[in-house]
């Protein structure tokens, strides 16, 4: 018997297989991914076949900065309603102050050296025009007996009975002696001039403290009100001195006009 040797038949060449599973896992990933979602390819490989390993993002739209947004019509609106209030409140301002200036409260200087040492010239006091009853010892600006402005102490009233001067060269209201020390300029008397008035009712008896430099109800005794202003010429009640700001002080009533009855 023959033996024949046993040749292998020629096949032919296969060709060469790229592994595909990658592509698959990728499209599978697409299929189940969202719209707008982000795929990342599985592998190496995946990633030479496609030439790109992820998937870009969809850009968002930019959001304008606050400085870049334009106002709208609601937002020019709200700005001239704030114009209009502010308008308001400063003519409101405006109209309380002249309103107060005018019934209220006024500001006087001091032109001469009658009320020496209390007040000095060219200083600043506060008035309060709405005086009611006044009083003994107060300052007040009045409408004086030429129809000049002028500051003064009133030292009586209607019905008082002032008179110069008793044993000890002191004023008395009423029989009460006052002590003037506290706003009697240091170097003046009481009063160097002798009188003896009873007030009318209405009126009032008013004198400087700088009593050697003051023109004040002594100089008019001999008219026919004795020398005495009528309240209904009182401007006001000199309650402050504001000016200059080294003497900035209040005006009170001194303590001696207590004891007057």
């Amino acid at each position: 018997m023959s033996v024949t040797e046993d040749k292998p038949e020629p096949h032919e060449p296969v060709p060469a297989q790229h592994n595909a599973e990658p592509a698959v896992q990728a499209a599978a990933a697409r299929a189940a991914a969202g719209p707008g979602d982000t795929v990342k390819a599985g592998g190496a490989a995946a990633g030479e076949a496609t030439g790109s390993a992820e998937l870009a993002e969809p850009a968002e739209p930019a959001t304008p900065d606050a400085g870049d947004r334009q106002d709208g019509p609601g937002a020019k609106g709200k700005k001239k309603s704030s114009w209009r209030e502010s308008i308001v409140l400063v003519l409101v301002g405006v109209l309380a102050a002249v309103l107060v200036r005018l019934f209220v409260l006024d500001s006087f200087y001091i032109p001469s050296e009658s009320m020496e040492d209390t007040l000095l010239i060219n200083d600043r006091v506060v008035v309060n025009r709405i005086t009611g009853d006044i009083g003994r010892g107060e300052v007040v600006v009045f409408k004086g007996w030429d129809g000049t402005t002028l500051i003064k102490r009133v030292i009586g009233v209607g019905g008082d009975k002032v008179k110069c001067c008793d044993a000890k060269g002191r004023i008395t209201v009423n029989g009460v002696p006052l002590n003037e020390e506290s706003y009697l300029n240091p170097q003046d008397y009481p009063s160097q001039e002798k009188f003896d008035v009873t007030v009318p009712e209405g009126r009032l008896w008013l004198m400087g403290d700088h009593r050697a430099a003051s023109e004040d109800s002594r100089a008019f005794k001999g008219d026919r009100d004795h020398g005495t202003i009528s309240t209904g010429d009182v401007i006001g009640r000199a309650f402050a001195l504001y000016w200059p700001l080294s003497r900035i002080t209040m005006l009170p009533v001194p303590e001696t006009f207590a004891k007057v009855r």
